[in-house]
């Protein structure tokens, strides 16, 4: 881990499935999360992803990058515009802050409308695997 460092891109495709998934298992069940008809009532032009989801997907990037052993000790995000079914959003990363085996993470998601989510992680590696990436042991 070393400040600069970029963590290579991961595109998720927004599916139906997804977000409708990602609202039941976060015990989301606001109508926008999962029926198309009210969510367009409400003046959205489809379904879209929740909050809690977005931030395990976050998660899921941090740890797919520094591995399962790499411990999540804050992640604060921000909304921007929806993941809205058929979008791909596609997450990046840079290391703004590295403090012993502790880094902060800058990560910007995408999708075909703008900027899904913005914010910063926290993690934590377990000496071995800071050593093992370069780290000090």
């Amino acid at each position: 881990m070393r400040v600069g460092e970029q963590l290579p891109p991961l595109e998720i495709p927004v599916t139906r499935t997804l977000i409708v998934a990602g609202a039941v298992a976060s015990r989301d069940y606001q109508d926008v999360h999962h029926d198309a008809e009210l969510a367009r009532q409400k003046g959205s032009p489809d379904i879209f992803m929740n909050i809690l989801t977005t931030n395990g997907l976050v998660g899921r990037y941090i740890t797919d990058h520094f591995g399962p052993t790499a411990v999540l000790r804050r992640v604060a995000i921000r909304l921007g515009t929806p993941n809205y079914p058929g979008d791909t959003m596609v997450l990046r990363g840079t290391v703004e802050e590295v403090d012993g085996d502790t880094a902060t993470v800058r990560v910007v998601g995408e999708n075909g409308i703008g900027r899904h989510v913005t914010g910063t992680v926290t993690v934590t590696l377990p000496r071995a695997a800071g050593a093992a990436r370069g780290g000090p042991a």
